[in-house]
């Protein structure tokens, strides 16, 4: 029996995809992914990844936000766009566009530059008083902005419905402070299989199996075998496998428990 996992986070609307885009999606069914969840950046990405999720309901499952990169001069035009949008597709009478499943991409990253600093700092407490207000869970990136990050949500902790800290690759003691916010979790990518990757002594050390989610961040940070190639949902399984090795239970123990910590997360 094929085991099936979940990617939770592919730019699968990016133009690294426009060549091949079905056929990914093929690929990733063979492999035994059965649902891929795909992140916005800006307006433009959000708009397309509504239009692609409503092509493929029931594999594809969008989100909406703008991505701490991607905040300049125009945020404020940017931000009250992307509500709109977030707004119009969770009122009574449009049922039949597609669900949105969290606010996402969001959070900080000075990791190139600070020129934006502040402004990172409005759009990412902005964007999680919406998911406050909807009870739609975060997709969070954080870059050289922990402490900032956790400072932020540190003032909501009561009232948030949850989320996943993308994209995870810090230490026992970065794990832990994240953790502390009930109802995240960390997501778990191709990083975890490079052969210099703590991952695989960081997590089973400090984090129980029901806090993981399965990743690619694709087209980006393929998974060994794959690395330096453009990665893609079927590569998960890769993921799936070395974190099996990790934990010292069978891929299908990861595959289960995996899948149903996205079930509780993202309420599907």
């Amino acid at each position: 029996m094929m085991i099936e996992f979940i990617d939770t986070h592919c730019h699968l609307d990016g133009k690294e995809f426009d060549a091949d885009r079905e056929e990914v999606m093929q690929r990733a069914r063979e492999a035994g992914c059965k649902a891929i969840f795909l992140p916005a950046i800006d307006l433009p990405s959000s708009e397309r990844i509504i239009n692609l999720c409503q092509q493929h309901p029931d594999f594809l499952y969008p989100m909406v936000g703008l991505h701490p990169e991607e905040v300049r001069a125009d945020w404020q035009e940017q931000l009250a766009a992307i509500h709109s949008l977030l707004t119009s597709h969770l009122t009574p009478h449009t049922s039949q566009l597609s669900p949105l499943i969290s606010i996402g991409e969001v959070g900080l990253d000075f990791y190139w530059s600070r020129e934006f600093e502040q402004e990172q700092l409005l759009v990412f407490e902005e964007q999680v008083k919406w998911s406050i207000e909807t009870r739609l869970p975060l997709m969070i990136h954080c870059r050289k902005a922990q402490n900032e990050m956790v400072a932020i949500l540190k003032r909501y902790a009561r009232e948030l419905p949850g989320g996943v800290f993308h994209c995870f690759t810090g230490n026992e003691k970065e794990a832990a402070e994240l953790l502390q916010f009930d109802n995240f979790v960390l997501g778990i990518g191709g990083v975890s299989t490079f052969k210099k990757s703590h991952l695989p002594e960081v997590l089973p050390a400090v984090v129980p199996l029901d806090r993981i989610v399965l990743e690619t961040d694709a087209p980006y940070m393929a998974p060994v075998p794959h690395r330096g190639q453009r990665n893609e949902p079927a590569f998960v399984i890769h993921v799936l496998q070395r974190l099996a090795e990790a934990y010292g239970v069978t891929p299908d123990e990861i595959a289960h428990r995996t899948n149903a910590t996205v079930g509780r997360i993202f309420r599907r």
